[in-house]
């Protein structure tokens, strides 16, 4: 409820005779459209008046929505949210009657991803990865009855063959792809011992939701049974991290660390005058399933290096190392 003056309720009916003046405030009261404000002084005059009312707020009426939601909204949305809070479904309605409408009309049988499902249904590109969430919530309908997949950045590799099976290597930086690229391209087999078929570019952390969806991004190669992945990053907590969430990432398909470049940089960093120190605010907290791959005595000097706050970074392996 607001509230308002006496002057401000009468408007220009105060150059009306005081009686019509009463008589008008009196229906609207009766009405139940003002109420007096009652800790308020009266104006003086007789009848007497309160000089502030309360204006009652008309309720709107959802009965028609009510109706919409029971009887025209397809089974498999879910209407109670909205029953109960019907202004919240006056809001998201031109939503909810496109999914609806789509819903009643066909299944989503065929996979397409995020952003066309979302302009199939809407017509944005973009709801779907935007604010459609309260909507999907409050519908009780899930983005995978959706039927959608997530399209992920590609992937940049370089294939020297795609026979099956072979090791494919995952590189964390852009400078020793393109320098493994080259040693391949040059006609080498090996890198650091290990035949190497296929590398591939991870780009940092971004590996990690580019291969959340690698059934879909991968070649029809890469994906077959008998391939082994490796994967070969910065030694450094980072590094280290972005392994460990990749080999969760993948799940069954199972990722190991490329043992070789690991010990060759352990031994050039050996050699080394100085280390540089590791980037301010890596989160430290690894598993330890990386460790697991490399002997008690690899662990140790790679622990040592990283807690006196050093790394080694893959640039410091080149073409005339692998």
């Amino acid at each position: 409820m607001k509230k308002c003056s006496l002057e401000m309720l009468l408007g220009k009916r105060l150059a009306e005779p005081y009686e019509h003046q009463v008589r008008y405030v009196m229906e609207r009261i009766e009405s139940g459209e003002i109420r007096p404000v009652k800790t308020s002084p009266r104006n003086g005059k007789r009848p007497a008046l309160y000089t502030q009312y309360w204006l009652v707020e008309e309720k709107p009426d959802y009965s028609a929505f009510r109706d919409e939601l029971l009887y025209q909204t397809s089974p498999l949305i879910h209407v109670d949210y909205y029953l109960r809070h019907p202004e919240v479904y006056v809001h998201e309605r031109p939503y909810v009657r496109r999914l609806s409408a789509y819903l009643q009309k066909r299944q989503a049988t065929v996979t397409v991803s995020r952003n066309e499902r979302s302009f199939e249904i809407w017509g944005e590109e973009k709801f779907l990865s935007g604010n459609a969430r309260s909507v999907l919530s409050h519908c009780g309908t899930t983005e995978a009855e959706l039927n959608v997949y997530y399209t992920a950045e590609p992937f940049a590799y370089y294939a020297a063959g795609r026979e099956v099976p072979q090791k494919l290597l995952i590189l964390e930086n852009k400078d020793p792809f393109f320098g493994m690229r080259k040693f391949l391209l040059e006609g080498h087999e090996r890198i650091l011992g290990e035949k190497i078929r296929t590398l591939i570019y991870g780009a940092g952390k971004r590996v990690v939701s580019s291969f959340r969806e690698f059934d879909i991004s991968a070649e029809p190669y890469m994906k077959q049974d008998g391939n082994t992945f490796l994967y070969f990053g910065d030694l450094d907590y980072e590094g280290i991290g972005i392994y460990e969430s990749l080999a969760e990432t993948f799940g069954e398909r199972k990722v190991s660390p490329f043992v070789p470049a690991y010990l060759a940089m352990l031994c050039k960093g050996a050699q080394a005058e100085t280390l540089p120190a590791t980037r301010e605010h890596q989160n430290k907290n690894v598993s330890g399933v990386f460790f697991s791959f490399f002997d008690a005595e690899t662990v140790r000097r790679m622990r040592s290096i990283l807690e006196c706050g050093q790394y080694i970074p893959q640039e410091i392996l080149n073409i005339g190392d692998y």
